[in-house]
């Protein structure tokens, strides 16, 4: 991948695989690295779609000037804000500095914002085209997908939508870089991650996105993380469609934060009770060992959601608080909800989740399950009625 990559006519993937940083975002685990996509047309006029992270400059400046082949670089299309696509803009300009940078009304205040520029910009309406002479480039804002400024470019030559984070994954590129080239589950698992920790906020935005880009004849999809579409474009949209309309799969996600393992015990029994009620993706997490980002992916793509925590210092265990909150400012719909806590010497955990469900409002599936230290039998009977319940709420 030490090269550009031809990816259309007169099109070049310049992009860069990442297997340094760890957490995306100091947040979310990349097991498996992140690309950073980013692409050159090459015209009567050139135009580069989108940079990388500052760190990898070095690589994506050799790739462009291998795919410019002497040419100058007349146009950057900044698509996305956030540094791990803009990172290198002001070293970019200092290699070409006649380059004119394109961007929307509210692109240019981020860009002075983080790189001092306001000279030599371009900025475009919604809707607004560049022909660069065999290439005609236009440009769509997809507000809150998943920032203000966020915006797609479509090239009507090739048919190709250049997406910015819309149908992005986490992941390297491990050789090809398209979606023919690649295992599907590999591939959607990473796309539905990001999904869930990165857009699934702005659901109702994609929505949006995909209906006002539905006009565009669209062949190839390239996005600026993960992998690239090429060979059947209508799997991916379905995907998205699906996702932010929040339609979701028969299962079960049982998360749980316990100190002395006896909370985990509730937890077992309650997937017990969904096993036993017919339900056969069962998704088990402790949340002080899972990433949260997996813990998030799961619970985004399955229906049914049992929550248990032991209390700590009055409390909900912090791990179990950190997935409430962030699965809670996704906004999350079409689900069912069962919660169970336990204590010591101070109630803490149930009242906490018990405030959590009212205010996410999922449909409620009981009993509500409290124990005072250890589970006694018929504390593990009523875990094991909240699987099957469960398993009912998600059956239908």
């Amino acid at each position: 991948m030490n090269k550009a990559i031809s990816v259309g006519q007169d099109i070049f993937w310049v992009g860069t695989n990442d297997l340094e940083t760890h957490l995306f975002e100091s947040l979310w685990s990349l097991p498996r690295g992140v690309a950073y996509n980013a692409y050159v047309i090459l015209g009567e006029k050139t135009a580069a779609i989108d940079t990388v992270k500052s760190s990898q400059f070095d690589e994506y400046l050799e790739k462009v000037r291998t795919a410019l082949s002497g040419r100058q670089l007349d146009y950057l299309v900044v698509n996305h804000m956030e540094p791990d696509h803009s990172g290198v803009i002001t070293q970019l300009r200092e290699a070409y500095p006649d380059v004119k940078i394109i961007g929307n009304a509210k692109t240019l205040p981020l860009l002075k914002g983080y790189y001092g520029i306001d000279s030599g910009v371009v900025q475009v309406a919604d809707g607004e085209t560049l022909d660069i002479g065999g290439h005609v480039l236009s440009f769509h804002a997809i507000p809150m997908v998943h920032w203000p400024e966020s915006m797609v470019t479509y090239d009507a030559a090739t048919k190709t939508l250049f997406s910015n984070d819309a149908f992005g994954g986490y992941g390297i590129h491990e050789g090809g870089l398209f979606d023919d080239e690649k295992s599907r589950v590999r591939w959607e698992s990473e796309m539905l991650r990001y999904y869930a920790t990165i857009v699934a906020r702005f659901s109702a935005s994609v929505q949006a996105a995909l209906k006002k880009l539905g006009g565009l004849a669209i062949e190839k999809i390239y996005p600026s993380h993960g992998t690239l579409f090429r060979s059947d474009i209508a799997q991916v949209i379905e995907l998205y469609d699906r996702w932010s309309k929040q339609e979701t799969e028969s299962g079960a996600v049982v998360v749980f934060g316990s100190m002395y393992g006896h909370t985990r015990q509730m937890a077992e029994e309650v997937t017990r009770g969904l096993s036993e009620g017919g339900v056969k993706t069962v998704c088990l997490h402790d949340a002080s060992r899972s990433n949260l980002s997996y813990i998030l992916s799961d619970a985004w793509r399955y229906r049914g959601l049992v929550i248990l925590s032991c209390t700590y210092n009055m409390m909900l265990f912090p791990t179990v608080a950190a997935f409430c909150e962030k699965f809670q400012n996704s906004m999350p719909k079409k689900r069912s909800l069962g919660i169970a806590g336990s204590y010591s010497w101070s109630s803490g955990a149930l009242p906490a989740l018990r405030k959590f469900a009212d205010e996410i409002k999922l449909d409620r599936v009981g009993p509500e399950v409290e124990v005072l230290t250890a589970p006694n039998a018929q504390n593990l009977e009523q875990c094991h009625l909240l699987g099957k319940n469960m398993a009912k709420a998600v059956s239908n």
